[in-house]
């Protein structure tokens, strides 16, 4: 696992978790950078990338 890797990931948790609540289109959209950027971080450490949309979480 890569330092760089963890830390995009932890960014893009923290952007993700920040909007995804919010209804308007400019929220929406922050929360699927924070997605991309949460999945970027996840691929270069070898893990799955998250799938759901930003704020179902996993069940």
């Amino acid at each position: 696992m890569s330092i760089e890797g963890k830390a995009k990931e932890a960014a893009g948790y923290v952007k993700e978790e920040m909007n995804e609540h919010g209804k308007s289109p400019e929220s929406q959209k922050k929360a699927e950078e924070g997605r991309d950027l949460r999945n970027e971080g996840r691929v270069e450490d070898g893990k799955a990338r998250k799938t759901t949309e930003p704020g179902v979480g996993a069940k």
